[in-house]
């Protein structure tokens, strides 16, 4: 497995997403968003394995600001959340094309198979 966690270290669910992996001894790489937030390559991996709305947190303080809720486009949608990682839901858990967003352990069970 080839874990990355992407996240905030304040968020309460990245916290459990990566105790979850540690206590399983299983090897990750915690990327925070606060300091990088995903390329566009791999926003594109998660966007196929989850869906876009799924990434965006609509209750951050940046949604209303940025009036992502008047964007239709997803194109608009992606550009914007490449270049304000404070929008994305946290975790983003990804094992090569795989992915989930929040706290998923029944999902990351199975990636253990």
């Amino acid at each position: 497995m080839n874990i990355q966690i992407f996240g905030v270290k304040k968020c309460f669910d990245t916290k459990k997403a990566e105790r979850y992996f540690k206590e399983r001894k299983i090897n990750y790489q915690f990327i925070d968003l606060g300091i990088k937030g995903l390329s566009k390559g791999e926003l594109q991996s998660v966007k196929t394995a989850v869906g876009l709305n799924k990434l965006i947190n609509a209750n951050s303080k940046d949604y209303k600001r940025l009036n992502m809720n008047m964007i239709i486009s997803p194109s608009g949608k992606e550009e914007i959340l490449l270049n304000n990682p404070s929008l994305y839901n946290t975790p983003i858990v990804r094992n090569g094309k795989q992915a989930t967003v929040g706290y998923e352990p029944t999902i990351w069970e199975s990636w253990q198979e």
